[in-house]
């Protein structure tokens, strides 16, 4: 699934693409993605100018003016840029064209991303009303952390991919930024004291910033909208490499399970 730093490589590529621009129409080609595609989006949309895009969390904001777009990509989805002679695949389900011909399109083979609008303040919307702090925003530090593990007797790992706790983490950069912090993904979340709070939620932001840089990770299906691979997989120090030697210690590298996701630790370095 793409993950914030997939999310926000996407909302770049994009922006520069999007803003300022109007919207011919939108084309729905299958309503029946997680949330069934209002059919009233063409009309809400059409003639519309193109204020803005932003991310919450894993999601994808376009300011409509009189609404706004909500756009989530799902498992498997991803947003491509084309134009209007494109040839359409079996997959593709949902097209933004542009005046200027430039067709943005979701292609979600697997069908769980979102298409919806809202008119109003998006942020109220019920999707995103509850997610947590932004890991670059002010209100993300390591006294918020620490503040909201202290009833939490789950594993930090379980935690840290609750979207209540911070928004848009996922698994992958749950597993690499606890290993930077030297903290075991099975750690009881209350049991971290608010200094080993403090280092996971600075190494959660450094891992971010890498990633984002490196253009997100591509695994299975994730390419930005460009169609460009993300690189930061080859920048993994232990999602995905069990039985492989850690790269600060040389013990092996070990995989579990956790709450049915692959969870990535070194038992040397990474301590409850």
């Amino acid at each position: 699934m793409p993950e914030l730093p997939e999310v926000e490589t996407t909302r770049r590529g994009l922006e520069r693409l999007l803003v300022g621009q109007r919207i011919r129409t939108a084309v729905i080609r299958k309503r029946a993605l997680r949330f069934r595609v209002p059919r009233l989006l063409p009309g809400a949309v059409t003639g519309a100018t193109i204020q803005a895009l932003t991310r919450r969390g894993k999601y994808l904001l376009v300011d409509c003016g009189s609404g706004t777009l909500i756009l989530h990509l799902g498992m498997s989805g991803r947003l491509i840029v084309a134009d209007d002679s494109t040839p359409v695949s079996p997959h593709d389900h949902f097209d933004l064209v542009l005046e200027n011909g430039t067709v943005v399109r979701l292609r979600d083979p697997r069908r769980f991303g979102l298409v919806l609008w809202q008119t109003g303040n998006p942020l109220k919307h019920p999707l995103l009303a509850r997610i947590g702090p932004e890991p670059f925003s002010p209100e993300f530090n390591g006294a918020a952390l620490y503040g909201a593990t202290r009833n939490r007797s789950a594993a930090i790992k379980q935690v840290l991919m609750d979207s209540h706790v911070i928004a848009g983490l996922g698994n992958i950069y749950a597993n690499e930024a606890l290993f930077r912090a030297r903290i075991h993904p099975r750690t009881r979340a209350r049991r971290l004291s608010a200094s080993r709070c403090a280092l996971l939620a600075e190494k959660i932001r450094e891992t971010l910033a890498l990633a984002i840089e490196a253009g997100g990770s591509t695994l299975r299906d994730y390419v930005a909208s460009d169609g460009q691979a993300g690189y930061f997989q080859d920048q993994f120090l232990v999602y995905g490499r069990a039985g492989e030697a850690c790269l600060r210690c040389g013990t092996s590298i070990k995989g579990v399970r956790q709450g049915q996701r692959s969870t990535f630790y070194c038992p040397n370095c990474q301590k409850a």
